[in-house]
């Protein structure tokens, strides 16, 4: 099987010879081997792990994305941000913190977006309903 992982700003694996992957969607791990039906999926933040044809294991983590297995062969992931490595200890500690802190960050900034918004707002209304 072929995996490319993409990011917007560039291609981060294309490496043809897979022989096993596995990732983590909404729902729990699952895995993916040679002929699967066509799949599509949105991903967790998680670390993707998949078999090379020599035996080696490789790992990517990943902050969300689409998943999508095509003809059986092609496994394609769009994601946000996708960090390569082979020790999968340095990934799942340091990477997923900072990844699910990334979240967090864009949480609370949302938030404070949305007050702005609705004071915004407010403040119009007052000045409408102000007597001429």
């Amino acid at each position: 099987m072929r995996l490319r992982i993409i990011t917007p700003l560039s291609v981060v694996i294309d490496e043809d010879g897979v022989l096993a992957l596995r990732a983590e969607d909404a729902s729990g791990g699952f895995g993916i081997l040679p002929h699967h039906a066509d799949f599509l999926t949105s991903l967790a933040v998680s670390v993707v792990s998949w078999k090379s044809v020599d035996g080696t294991r490789h790992y990517c983590a990943v902050r969300h994305g689409v998943f999508s297995v095509t003809a059986g062969q092609d496994i394609a992931i769009a994601t946000r941000e996708a960090i390569p490595g082979d020790d999968l200890a340095t990934l799942d500690e340091t990477v997923l913190a900072r990844f699910r802190a990334d979240i967090e960050t864009e949480r609370t900034e949302h938030a404070a977006s949305t007050r702005m918004q609705l004071d915004a707002i407010r403040q119009i209304m007052r000045h409408l309903r102000a007597p001429a």
